[in-house]
């Protein structure tokens, strides 16, 4: 019978079919009609659309793939690649996904399952104990860098080939793995301790013989577990019982989808109604559920009592579910578990974090591969003007080893050092306070911005709901009329209660008589506010709940007396703040519900009166429907329907009227979100009509949705229209100017949220995210390629427009056509995507990573944000009402969005500028001694002879030069505030052009200017003795690195100055000890003097006249402004 049900019944007399609803019936309408898209083509790029239909799918990836692969693709890295793949490809075949299928859970029986379910134990660690030293030395091996080093360490046992003392090479980079392995090893312990605590939490399960303790980890598919008020529900559960006497409960979700609003849960009818625990397993009964999903709004199946005469079959939707990592809020639950550790909807909904390597050490990593492209080039020119002689491939390698410092090891270690100092100073700025640096290996990464993705709720809002406007078509009221409202309402109240023929319960309103004679007569005011409130206070899924009134046994029976429900103490609760802020608002005006269960709502009138309702249908509110209803019986047993939804779902269903669209389209220019307020009365005939048709279609296998949709929308017809509510949702605070700031920086904004299209986009104009002249482009839903495709077209032809998507539209089009989507979405100045789920997220932001190889950043407060936060280049939490997930998850925690403007406006811009000159001034303290080695060579018959041996190789790469280099991590170009004060010089940092092949050119070629006048300067100078020459060349090239530094410096810092003196100081204090390098009575000679002066003299006078001069006809921008 269910099944007979018409799928879609189309108004015959709607002016138009609603989105959702056009949008139902094509999703079962042919993929086919795909067939005639050839005859619209959507040019986008230049070579179009020139592929055969079967070339439709793979096309965008394929277009990404196209690069030809060679010996030099190989070498440039293909090798990792193929590395990486057949590492995939094994750790695949290992661990083949099983395919996850629907079950039969049968009650407290967890052998009668015919599979192996997964585990309940939850795992955040990335390495276990044997893979933790191959992995982590695999993390450091596999940057070029690291790799590099080894092999030349290793070399050196090798006799032949030793050049210097062992210590040399090995004392620094076993530093630079000691200080990893220990810091990854304190990461992974904290990892290992929380997992530790969440698994080990205790729970009672319930079993033949009574309830038993077990621990959240050993809890198996069919077990039945007792979950205690605020205890973390341990897996996903069908809800069998409670101990609130209505059969319903609260739970809190704000770690599994970012809302903070509580949710109603209702348990199964059938074990709900049993007069003990124990009778759980006097019944034979299970539980079909489908197979576990990502979605964790919706769920379907079935739960089955055996053992009664006519079986019973109950259906279960979502709000019989309790999902895991969700938290009890009210009573104690039952429940039998039907999908555990993996397949819990939480675990499939969180991706898990990766390494993430910044942007600059990506760059280094090639420049340090092009270094070494170089070394080896230069060891072969040696030996070939050696004429290949002897064992030429010995000396070869002697020559490579004799070049390492061309890539200084103190690379890494002066980079970490530093990253560790930008964290240590971002912490301890005084304008961010409580700013955490969780990942201090990516501060550099804030400077290179160019896609930030903010979610919505807690983040950009305050998700504080204040009532703002009522407008009844004819009269508007704000908040200064709201009185006027309050004096209509207990006027209104009196009359009933004066008129003695209804009894003192009567809800019946004052016009209800002559409104049914003559339907065509206007209604006062007066009745229309009291018709409009009254519809508002009925129409919601709000629950009431008073702390104090809870009774020794958890009870939370109420009784008619009035102290009971003293307003204090009274807390509403509801799965959307906009409800509770619409039943605040009557409460203020003098209507105020004080009591609800599952089957009844009493109201309290100013008087003091209460008044009974009895809840016959509840419709909740859903993404397609966008809107909500409800049946409810006055106790005269008038019963009425009443709805309240979106406009655009609303607009076809009321009655014709000439102001809806106007008044809707003002409210949400104030960035206020409207919710339109209808209601129709119903006969006994009617409804009972209705209800037989509801309850068959629920019961229904297949389609169930679809059925259920069509049975509710044959009572939605020509409802009366009450009234237009608008409700503010604050913002953040400082939202506006930080979003200002961050466009003027040249970031592009994309919202995504979980929330409705409407109130996305009235928060997107109210925080000015689109700016007022701006159009916004809504996207049409779309279900299948063809609906896509004319949707991509005619938003191709909007120029300069925002875009407003949902997700289910987005998935459609990433199916069909990723790349040309992206194309279109990335010239927009903003982007809204609507009803994402986390998932969809973190898709989002890989799809910007792998489209437009620019840096993403990821803002957010809630669970639902973790995925997204962990995907993009560089994840920020905010510290929330939502809890603590998604700031322990991110790379860095602030605690108000506004701070994020000076995070990245300085502290981003400080990090990269200095990182930048860092690295460059440590290749280039490599570079110098390189080329004197190999002026030295090729003087010396081309020997290969080390020129500095032992302690001064280690002690220039340390204690002579190590400070004043590291003080470059305290330079800065302009200060903070002219960097908040014009955000466009965060624009060029995007362009990279602080550390590019061009910069490192202009350093290589400074080195090899230095190198080769240091080293021929000191050879033409001396006279008797070689030892002098190492003794002038080595003096002259301190000083050399000394002066470079004070030329590289933009802003002095007084710990730069004592940097400079120390590293001296320490020099000339070194040079008594070290008589086996130098002849201690030349050092103090006036030669000596007068030689070392006039070689650092020539190497450093011409770069710092170059300076000056660049500074005075091609200055930098910022020092336009700091002039």
């Amino acid at each position: 019978m269910a099944d007979s049900i018409p799928l879609n019944p189309v108004r015959q007399n709607s002016k138009k079919i609603p989105y959702y609803n056009s949008a139902r019936l094509s999703r079962y309408s042919l993929e086919d009609e795909s067939s005639n898209l050839d005859e619209m083509p959507l040019m986008m790029s230049e070579e179009g659309f020139e592929n055969d239909e079967s070339d439709y799918q793979t096309l965008p990836r394929a277009r990404v793939n196209q690069r030809h692969r060679g010996l030099g693709w190989f070498l440039l890295g293909g090798w990792k690649v193929l590395c990486g793949s057949c590492c995939d490809c094994l750790a695949h075949t290992c661990r083949r996904k099983k395919e996850l299928k629907a079950r039969t859970v049968w009650l407290g029986c967890p052998e009668k399952c015919e599979e192996k379910y997964p585990r309940n134990a939850i795992k955040n660690q990335k390495y276990n104990i044997f893979t933790f030293v191959p992995g982590v030395l695999y993390q450091q091996f596999k940057f070029f860098l690291n790799l590099y080093f080894l092999v030349v360490a290793c070399s050196q046992f090798v006799p032949s080939l030793k050049i210097g003392y062992l210590y040399t090479y090995w004392a620094p980079l076993g530093f630079v793995l000691a200080v990893t392995m220990v810091r990854e090893a304190v990461d992974e312990a904290r990892r290992y301790q929380r997992d530790k605590e969440m698994n080990s939490q205790l729970y009672s399960k319930l079993t033949v013989r009574g309830k038993i303790q077990v621990k959240s980890s050993d809890i198996q598919v069919g077990d039945l577990i007792i979950v205690e008020k605020n205890q973390r529900i341990p897996a996903d559960m069908i809800f069998l019982r409670t101990s609130e006497k209505n059969g319903s409960c609260f739970i809190r979700t704000d770690q599994l989808d970012g809302e903070t609003d509580w949710k109603l849960k209702v348990a199964v009818g059938c074990t709900q109604r049993l007069p003990a625990l124990g009778d759980l397993f006097s019944i034979s009964a299970y539980v079909y559920a489908q197979k576990p999903q990502l979605d964790i709004h919706s769920f379907e199946g079935n739960f089955t009592r055996e053992d009664a005469d006519p079986q019973i079959h109950e259906s279960l939707s979502i709000e019989n579910t309790l999902w895991a990592s969700t938290v009890v809020a009210s009573g104690t639950v039952i429940g039998v578990v039907i999908y555990t550790g993996k397949e819990t909807r939480s675990v499939l909904n969180t991706s898990y974090a990766k390494n993430k390597v910044g942007l600059l050490d990506l760059e280094l990593n090639r420049l340090t591969k092009a270094l070494f492209l170089a070394q080896v080039v230069l060891s072969v020119v040696m030996i070939a003007l050696q004429g290949f002689v002897g064992p030429w491939f010995r000396n070869l390698f002697r020559f490579v080893v004799l070049f390492s410092y061309i890539i200084p090891i103190s690379l890494r270690v002066n980079l970490d050092m530093g990253k560790s100092a930008y964290g240590w100073m971002i912490m301890k700025d005084e304008n961010i306070p409580g700013t955490v640096v969780r990942t201090s290996t990516i501060p550099e990464e804030l400077g290179r911005l160019v896609y930030l993705l903010t979610d919505k709720t807690g983040t950009l809002t305050q998700n504080e709901m204040i009532f703002k406007r009522l407008h009844l078509g004819t009269v508007s009221y704000g908040t200064d009329t709201m009185d006027e409202i309050q004096s209509h309402i207990i006027q209104s109240y009196a009359q009933v209660v004066s008129q003695p023929s209804n009894g003192s319960s009567s809800s019946s309103t004052p016009s209800r008589k002559s409104q049914a004679a003559a339907p065509k007569v206007r209604k006062s005011v007066s009745s229309r506010i009291h018709e409009a409130v009254k519809a508002i206070a009925l129409c919601h899924n709000v629950t009431p709940v008073y702390e104090s009134r809870a009774g020794v046994n958890g009870e939370t029976e109420s009784a008619e007396a009035d102290q009971d429900f003293s307003d204090d103490n009274r807390t509403y609760q509801a799965s959307s703040p906009d409800e509770v802020a619409l039943v605040r608002w009557t409460e203020s005006v003098g209507l105020t519900l004080v009591n609800r269960d599952l089957n009844s709502l009493q109201l309290k009138t100013p008087s003091g009166q209460i008044l009974t309702f009895s809840i016959l249908q509840i419709f909740p509110f859903t993404s397609e429907s966008k809107r909500m209803g409800i049946i409810v019986m006055e106790s005269t047993g008038d019963i009425t329907f009443y709805m309240k939804g979106a406009d655009v779902a609303m607009a076809s269903i009321v009655q014709y009227n000439d102001w809806l669209e106007e008044e809707c389209g003002n409210m949400a220019r104030e960035g206020l979100r409207t919710l339109v307020v209808a209601k129709k009365s119903l006969s006994e005939e009617q409804y009972q009509d209705f209800e037989n048709r509801y309850n068959q279609a629920k019961l229904s296998i297949h389609d169930r949705t679809l059925k259920v949709a069509a049975v509710v929308e044959s009572l939605e017809r020509e409802m009366e229209l009450l009234c237009l509510t608008g409700v503010e949702d604050q913002l953040q605070a400082d939202v506006r100017p930080t979003l200002e700031l961050l466009r003027n920086a040249g970031i592009k904004i994309w919202m995504l949220t979980g929330d409705k299209l409407e109130t996305a986009t009235c928060i997107a104009k109210s925080s000015h995210l689109v700016s007022r002249n701006q159009d916004i482009h809504v996207f049409r839903p779309v279900s299948n390629r063809g609906e896509a495709h004319l949707e991509l077209n005619a938003f191709r032809r909007k120029h300069d427009c925002a875009l407003v998507i949902s997700g289910d539209s987005l998935e459609v089009c990433l199916r069909y056509y990723e790349h040309e989507f992206v194309e279109l979405a990335c010239q927009c100045p903003a982007v809204v995507c609507c009803r994402c789920s986390p998932t969809q997220k973190a898709q989002i932001v890989r799809l910007l990573q792998q489209h437009t190889a620019n840096r993403t950043c990821a803002i957010g407060d809630g669970g639902n944000d973790v995925s997204m936060i962990q995907a993009a280049d560089c994840g920020i939490g905010i510290e929330g009402k939502e809890g603590k997930q998604a700031s322990l998850a991110a790379d860095f925690s602030i605690t108000q969005f506004k701070h994020i403007g000076r995070l990245l406006m300085v502290h981003g811009r400080n990090s990269y500028k200095r990182s930048a000159a860092l690295g460059q001034f440590v290749m280039h303290r490599g570079m110098i001694i390189s080329t004197m080695q190999a002026v030295f060579s090729s003087i010396f018959f081309f020997a290969s002879v080390p020129l500095y041996q032992g302690f001064l190789m280690v002690g220039y790469a340390t204690i002579y030069t190590m400070f004043p280099v590291f003080s470059l991590v305290l330079d800065q170009d302009v200060k903070p505030e002219m960097a908040l004060l014009y955000p466009e010089l965060y624009k060029d940092l995007t362009k990279g052009r602080s550390l590019s092949f061009k910069t490192f050119l202009i350093w290589v070629l400074i080195s090899v200017y230095q190198g080769g006048i240091l080293m021929y300067g000191a050879l033409v100078l001396f006279e008797s003795e070689f030892v002098h020459v190492v003794a002038i060349s080595f003096t002259a090239l301190i000083l050399t690195e000394l002066l470079m530094v004070a030329l590289t410096i933009r802003t002095w810092h007084w710990l730069m100055v004592l940097a400079e003196f120390f590293s001296l100081g320490c020099y000339v204090a070194s040079l008594a000890f070290l008589n086996e390098y130098f002849d201690l009575s030349f050092i103090t000679t006036r030669a000596f003097l007068w030689k070392v002066s006039a070689i650092t003299l020539v190497s450093c006078l011409p770069l710092y006249i170059i300076k000056y001069l660049k500074r005075k006809f091609s200055p930098p921008s910022y020092s336009k402004l700091s002039s």
